[in-house]
């Protein structure tokens, strides 16, 4: 057992990365390296901001850790699954079932309503809509206060509505992991508030992990770890001091 993994349960790690780089046009006069050796671990339920000024690597972090893309050496687990050497339907197998999204913009199919948004996900293992699906993504939008909603139009819903909506629909798959780039970030102040706060909810509810990109100061501070990245490496991760955290 490595030291990284030492203060940690085996059966608690959600995520592990193992000297992770990432280059860009590898092989040409133009290469460039974006990630240079992260190493990182991240237990079930934890709730964790990344910060770091713009163009550090945040980005290109987590759309490794979603396995959106490769990296160029190193390795990656997801929930004891070693990653690097699979091929393109078991990432999809992993991803699908292991991690969700939310992102800055949503995503959601404008003139579908938000109960067939959420209902997304849940297609992926069957042909057809079935009851158990309806339920769950009822189920959801309940969860996420959006039930008088549920049959509206996503184009219909405010800003923080449709956030909302796309909370639930990473839900959906019930996920160890919960990935979250600048999810606030197009939000008034009161909408944001709400919207973080719900993933903090559902964090601990149901011990699932966030990794949760943000440019604000005051969200990550009430975050339970901060990951600050510079220049492609992480230069802190840390707990934040208890008495920050609300």
């Amino acid at each position: 057992m490595d030291k990284l993994e030492a203060k940690h349960n085996t059966n608690d790690v959600v995520l592990k990365m193992q000297n992770v780089r990432k280059s860009f046009n590898t092989g040409l006069p133009n290469e460039v390296e974006i990630l240079h050796g992260i190493d990182l671990i991240l237990k079930r339920g934890e709730f964790c901001a990344v910060v770091g000024p713009s163009g550090s690597g945040k980005s290109t972090l987590l759309n490794i850790v979603g396995l959106l893309d490769r990296p160029t050496e190193g390795s990656l687990s997801i929930c004891g699954e070693e990653t690097t050497r699979m091929d393109d339907h078991a990432l999809t197998r992993v991803r699908g079932h292991n991690i969700g999204f939310v992102f800055q913009f949503h995503n959601l199919l404008s003139a579908f309503s938000a109960l067939e948004n959420v209902m997304m996900p849940l297609l992926g293992e069957a042909e057809f809509p079935n009851k158990e699906m309806t339920e769950r993504a009822a189920m959801l939008l309940d969860s996420v206060g959006l039930t008088p909603w549920r049959d509206q139009p996503a184009y219909q819903l405010s800003g923080g509505q449709q956030q909302r909506v796309a909370l639930a629909r990473a839900l959906a798959m019930n996920p160890a992991l919960l990935l979250a780039d600048e999810p606030t970030g197009n939000l008034d102040t009161k909408s944001a508030d709400a919207v973080f706060e719900l993933l903090r909810k559902v964090s601990r509810e149901q011990g699932m992990t966030v990794l949760f990109v943000t440019h604000d100061p005051s969200l990550a501070a009430r975050c339970d770890k901060t990951i600050k990245v510079v220049d492609g490496k992480v230069v802190d991760d840390k707990e934040v001091d208890d008495k920050v955290v609300s």
